[in-house]
């Protein structure tokens, strides 16, 4: 798991499309952008899509942490999810599957009660503090 230190990213546009960006972030290089039904290129995911896959990806490892944690045979997790709004409500949806003939129906149990607990999750089940800061003039 990630230790708990600063992290940054850069957003830069690209002119690409109309919200084409290239982001930068713990050395990676991603592109973003708005489906061409929303007025962008389709050029990379969007920023939804980037969160929903945030949260599999974090839940996936928090899984398999565990799991190595425990020394359970677990071969594989997969996540799947779903975000949608309700009445201006977020609602993310998480199916998970594991992968393990040898997994007892208890640390089954346990390993989809580890997925609820998985650090993005928990950040975005609390209240986080988000400060704008700018160059205005």
């Amino acid at each position: 798991m990630a230790d708990e230190k600063t992290l940054s990213a850069s957003v830069i546009e690209t002119g690409e499309s109309a919200y084409a960006v290239d982001i930068e972030v713990s050395s990676y290089h991603i592109k973003g952008d708005e489906p061409v039904s929303s007025g962008g290129g389709g050029l990379g995911p969007a920023p939804y899509d980037t969160l929903l896959a945030a949260l599999g990806e974090c839940t996936a490892m928090t899984v398999r942490w565990y799991a190595k944690q425990q020394k359970w045979p677990l071969d594989k997790v997969e996540v799947k999810l779903t975000h949608r709004k309700e009445s201006k409500q977020d609602v993310f949806i998480k199916y998970i599957i594991l992968r393990g003939n040898s997994l007892s129906e208890d640390q089954r149990k346990k390993l989809i009660e580890v997925a609820g607990k998985c650090p993005i999750q928990r950040t975005l089940e609390g209240t986080p503090i988000i400060k704008t800061q700018g160059d205005a003039l």
